[in-house]
């Protein structure tokens, strides 16, 4: 019966309100969001990729279109709120001033979008005069740089010639000779750099004999030893370096040890001070004892040398 009613349906001409397969497939289809997507964004994306795939694989008009954004970059950054016109620098020497002018990448005035900051800083920080600098474009078209420069507190004698350090032990730059910056103390030996804030502790801890310091040299890049006037030297030891110079200093307040002829204090042994006479005091007592005396090295003199000398000596 219901087939016999199909037939008659179909006969009659009416329009079967059932989906056909392929119909009720896309209406399926079409309830999954993820062919919906691909309908509504892919198919749109994928027809205009072609679009401008084809358009753009002429050469000519790749140039085109090339020229036209360069032109309009370069319109918008050439814009006048955009442009540096000058450049002021505070807190810099002289030498640091004309170096950083002639790190900039382009002549002013010039856009703002043609000078990388991060860039010029990391070379502006690779002088070795140059602690900090903070690099800013103001509004008005102005480049500010404010430095501050490493002070100089050392003056450092090593194998390349004289350099200026601050109190880290950061190079500030070199002189031909101490008397160029004749009021900073000197060091010397390899490694004093690294050891800038010992030896500065170490000129402090001077105190009542700082005016007879000559200067402090690293012995083995493990200790001082302090120089003063007269060639007179303390070793000082590995540790403990300052309290070492102190104890000394005290002794020396209580029996006047420096004012003596004395070439060397050995202070490297905690428990004891070693001392070495000078040659004069050695001689001194070679004379009473009938020995031969010690030329300038320390060394005998031949026995006609030896009898000059005392008789000069005798003679003075």
């Amino acid at each position: 019966m219901a087939l016999t009613d199909h037939r008659i349906f179909r006969r009659n001409g009416r329009r079967d309100p059932a989906p056909s397969r392929l119909a009720y497939r896309l209406e399926r289809m079409w309830l999954k969001p993820v062919w919906r997507r691909v309908v509504r964004l892919g198919l749109p994306v994928f027809a205009v990729t072609m679009i401008a795939g084809v358009w753009l694989s002429d050469e000519h008009r790749r140039a085109i279109l090339t020229d036209g954004i360069d032109g309009m970059i370069h319109s918008v950054q050439s814009r006048d709120e955009f442009m540096v016109r000058m450049m002021t620098i505070e807190g810099a020497s002289e030498p640091v001033d004309k170096a950083m002018r002639a790190m900039l990448p382009v002549d002013l005035p010039a856009s703002s979008f043609d000078i990388d900051l991060t860039a010029l800083r990391l070379q502006v920080m690779a002088l070795d005069a140059v602690e900090t600098v903070d690099l800013r474009i103001r509004p008005g078209g102005i480049l500010s740089a404010a430095v501050t420069e490493r002070q100089p507190a050392l003056l450092w004698r090593n194998a390349r010639g004289i350099d200026i350090l601050d109190k880290g032990g950061h190079r500030v730059a070199s002189v031909t000779s101490r008397e160029v910056r004749a009021d900073l103390p000197l060091i010397a030996g390899e490694g004093g750099d690294e050891q800038a804030p010992e030896a500065l502790a170490l000129i402090d801890a001077a105190g009542p004999i700082l005016p007879r310091v000559r200067g402090l040299v690293r012995q083995g890049e493990r200790r001082w030893d302090v120089v003063l006037d007269r060639g007179q030297r303390l070793q000082l030891p590995e540790t403990g370096a300052i309290k070492a110079l102190e104890r000394l200093i005290a002794i020396d307040r209580a029996q006047d040890v420096l004012t003596r002829d004395i070439a060397v204090i050995d202070l490297r042994d905690p428990d004891q001070v070693v001392v070495r006479m000078g040659i004069d005091a050695r001689n001194t007592i070679r004379a009473a004892r009938g020995q031969v005396q010690l030329g300038p090295d320390g060394l005998p003199l031949p026995d006609d040398a030896a009898q000059v000398a005392g008789k000069t000596k005798r003679g003075g």
